[in-house]
């Protein structure tokens, strides 16, 4: 039971509640406790991909929270809240109203390198102190401006006639990245404002929808002890990293962390596996393999 159990979140719950869920159904089902985590915050007005890790793939949620991610998301304009989202109140309104043709012209300044003044209402922390506290506290929060990177971004559907009152778009953007503050800074770019009515994340680093599960099909699947029928392998969170066989005795002297000279490996990253079993991911430098995180899984009968 180390892998991803990839939970299509509905609105509603936080990412912290669909943990929770996981480890309910892994409970019912009598499994042994492991450690569970989540690769990735959703809000809770969000919907779609969350890769939660079980085990020893708890390892690389910090890996899956650097890696790209994909959202589709709907800009209401003529209305900017304080939490940028449908979960605020109204601060600025406006009558102005894009055209198709000036939401399409406006895109390609928001594709690319941009800077990005992350939303009031995020978990970032001033002083000490998470700025969302700060902000249902009253106080002003001024958070600084930092760079992302948005990959793609294009327009899905809208009004083809008239002024626009709503318009939903797809990205794909890198770590970092509000998808709140893309919708504040596209209106505005547009002489309106607006607020994110419908936010669905698509993909998280390599997990898509395909293997999503509800959360009823997850607690079904936990009263059946059957969470195995949704559990991916924990390489399934390293599909980009290549794979090194190594030798029984080099696995077990990096299972110690030690370092192992006289692979043939490139410089790089690695996922070493001993025969099938994932045993760390190590870097080389083209003589030496060190160990960048171990992994204590066990050997499979017929590896053994």
């Amino acid at each position: 039971m180390h892998g991803w159990i990839i939970v299509d979140k509905p609105v509603g719950p936080g990412s912290t509640e669909i943990v929770s869920a996981v480890k309910r159904a892994l409970r019912s089902g009598g499994y042994p406790k492991l450690k569970v985590g989540h690769g990735g915050t959703l809000d809770p007005l969000a919907s779609g991909v969350l890769p939660v890790a079980i085990g020893e793939a708890t390892k690389l949620s910090g890996r899956m929270l650097d890696a790209d991610k994909a959202y589709a998301f709907t800009i209401g304009f003529g209305v900017e809240t304080d939490t940028l989202d449908l979960e605020g109140v109204a601060i600025a309104e406006s009558d102005v109203r894009p055209s198709l043709a000036e939401v399409t012209a406006i895109l390609p300044h928001f594709t690319g390198p941009i800077a990005q003044v992350p939303p009031a209402y995020s978990a970032l922390k001033v002083d000490g102190r998470r700025a969302y506290d700060l902000a249902r506290a009253g106080e002003a929060v001024v958070l600084a401006s930092r760079d992302v990177a948005i990959h793609s971004l294009t327009l899905e559907t809208a009004a083809t006639e008239g002024p626009l009152e709503a318009a939903t778009f797809a990205c794909t953007v890198s770590k970092g990245t509000y998808i709140r503050s893309l919708a504040r800074d596209i209106a505005r770019a547009l002489g309106t404002v607006g607020h994110v009515t419908m936010l669905r994340r698509t993909r998280a680093g390599p997990f898509g929808l395909d293997p999503a599960i509800s959360l009823d099909l997850l607690a079904d699947l936990g009263h059946g002890r059957r969470v195995e029928q949704a559990l991916l392998p924990l390489t399934a969170g390293l599909d980009d990293i290549p794979a090194l066989s190594v030798t029984p005795d080099q696995a077990r002297s990096l299972r110690e962390g030690r370092i192992v000279i006289g692979t043939a490996a490139l410089p790089g990253l690695h996922l070493a596996i001993d025969r099938s079993v994932p045993v760390a991911l190590v870097h080389s430098d083209g003589v030496g393999l060190k160990v960048v995180r171990g992994f204590n899984l066990p050997m499979s009968k017929e590896d053994e």
